[in-house]
């Protein structure tokens, strides 16, 4: 006699976004003279969320800020690790969580960082930038990105052929706007007026900028931002984990901090961050600034991203998370009071 063994199918776990997740404290900006608002803070894919990273904790990160009013995820090409696999993420999270909510999202990404080998898998060329957004839009399971960016400047590509590429990206509908990351000033107002001669606006400028890296401040390129109608976004404005408590109670690196990083950190990882910066006077001066935001009622991550969100002409900031608490943290700098 054969035993009937039933088939239990798995019930689809079905996402549906908190009701109030557009009056729940997130403001949104303006993103220069474009009709786009973006929300204060975005979501950034560059760590955790690649294939060494568990797929169900991407998932309940990128809920999470969904329901707290983060519509834009920013990802690039080569964003992991592996290379590509957090826009393969973005097109899981696409088919099982956000399919009905595409028209709420903007969803960016990059390419001018290595990508696949050969002559043809880096920098600015045209084939390139073409061939990467093909590959970018199949693995994220999307018709169209809301924005395309020229990752890096490449000084060996004429600038205009960068630039005519990313036009036409527009034009074949592959990208809703075009943005740029990281290009010296010079190259910035060559392209704010090539791409303006063509009807294809610039939307957004992308660097570095938190208390610790004020470049953009310093040589002028915020400021043009600001000045010419072009959304201006920061990325690690929390300097990887720097500008939290995550390292407040290292010895400096001459002392031997490496005993005291905490093992889950991206220094103790050794990627992104080394412990070579944990000299003496960052210490002191990290200490003061946490001193500083208690009298303030905050912690030392809200007060540095306040700092960043008050300065003039900043649209948004891009943020990191390994879970949701770290996010939930971050969010409440949203309504801190300017640094």
């Amino acid at each position: 006699m054969n035993s009937f063994i039933p088939h239990h199918r798995m019930i689809p776990d079905i996402y549906q976004a908190a009701a109030d997740r557009y009056t729940a404290g997130m403001q949104y900006a303006r993103c220069g003279q474009s009709g786009i608002l973006l929300p204060k803070i975005s979501l950034g894919f560059w760590h955790n969320f690649g294939s060494v990273d568990p797929y169900e904790r991407s998932r309940e990160i990128t809920r999470y800020a969904f329901d707290h009013g983060i519509t834009h995820f920013d990802l690039a090409n080569n964003y992991g690790p592996v290379y590509g696999s957090a826009e393969e993420t973005m097109g899981r999270l696409m088919d099982d969580t956000f399919r009905p909510y595409r028209d709420e999202l903007f969803i960016s990404t990059k390419a001018g960082y290595d990508m696949w080998p050969g002559p043809y898998g880096n920098w600015g060329s045209r084939k390139y930038l073409m061939a990467s957004i093909c590959q970018s839009l199949r693995r994220m399971h999307l018709d169209y990105v809301d924005l395309f960016y020229s990752h890096r400047y490449d000084p060996e590509t004429p600038i205009d052929e960068t630039l005519q590429a990313l036009v036409d990206i527009v034009r074949q509908g592959k990208a809703l706007y075009i943005g740029i990351s990281r290009w010296p000033l010079s190259a910035l107002q060559h392209a704010h007026h090539y791409l303006r001669q063509r009807d294809v606006p610039l939307l957004i400028f992308q660097d570095k900028l938190n208390l610790l890296s004020r470049e953009p401040i310093q040589e002028g390129t915020l400021d043009y931002c600001r000045q010419h109608g072009i959304g201006f976004i920061s990325f690690s404005p929390l300097a990887q984990g720097l500008l939290t408590s995550r390292y407040l109670h290292c010895r400096p690196t001459e002392a031997g901090a490496e005993a005291d990083i905490p093992a889950d950190s991206r220094m103790a990882a050794r990627t992104s961050l080394s412990a070579d910066v944990l000299t003496p006077q960052l210490l002191q001066q990290l200490n003061e600034w946490n001193r500083r935001a208690q009298s303030r009622g905050e912690t030392l991550a809200q007060m540095a991203m306040a700092w960043v969100l008050a300065q003039q002409g900043v649209t948004s900031a891009i943020v990191g998370a390994s879970s949701t608490r770290q996010l939930s943290e971050i969010l409440r700098a949203v309504s801190a009071a300017p640094f």
